[in-house]
């Protein structure tokens, strides 16, 4: 009986060190070692062309275009797009007639200091959550006419010929 108990014990201890080893190394794989993430894809989010826009206190008619930042301040992927929304808000800033809107979940309050400590710069910043205009994910970039039309959009963190296409059209 004294041996029987042994052999369990032991092939016991075998199975918990085997265990171990298996969680360890999805451990390591899952938060240590840099991998592929995926990255939302434009095409299988962006809100269509034609979809007119409604966001309670922008008046689309008093600009010719007006560009809708659809963020969040618990967004990873708003927060590593923040120097591109910078570059583009200082290209807006040297002529391009096109106001900028930011729009997100958050308190005003919150959302101001989350734009302002990214240093991002807009005309107008409302709360609103982003399915609330057609939005299924964050961040959503969205050009709209001066009827509110969507004319163009992209979502999450773009690639450098997206965001050249942006900055083209802001100009």
């Amino acid at each position: 009986m004294n041996d029987l108990f042994k052999r369990v014990e032991f092939l016991a201890n075998i199975a918990i060190v085997i265990v171990a080893l298996v969680l360890g190394v999805v451990l390591v794989k899952r938060f240590l070692l840099p991998g592929d993430e995926p990255r939302p894809i434009a095409t299988d989010r962006s809100i269509k062309v034609g979809t007119k826009l409604s966001v309670d206190g922008v008046d689309w008619a008093r600009n010719e275009r007006t560009l809708v930042l659809a963020l969040s301040t618990d967004c990873r992927f708003c927060t590593d797009s923040a120097p591109f929304y910078r570059q583009f808000a200082q290209k807006r800033s040297e002529g391009a007639r096109i106001k900028l809107v930011a729009v997100l979940p958050q308190e005003i309050s919150e959302s101001q200091k989350y734009l302002s400590d990214h240093g991002i710069t807009v005309d107008d910043i409302k709360q609103a959550r982003p399915s609330s205009i057609g939005v299924s994910g964050t961040p959503t970039l969205i050009i709209a006419d001066g009827t509110g039309t969507v004319t163009k959009s992209w979502v999450g963190k773009l690639p450098a010929e997206k965001e050249a296409e942006v900055l083209t059209l802001l100009q």
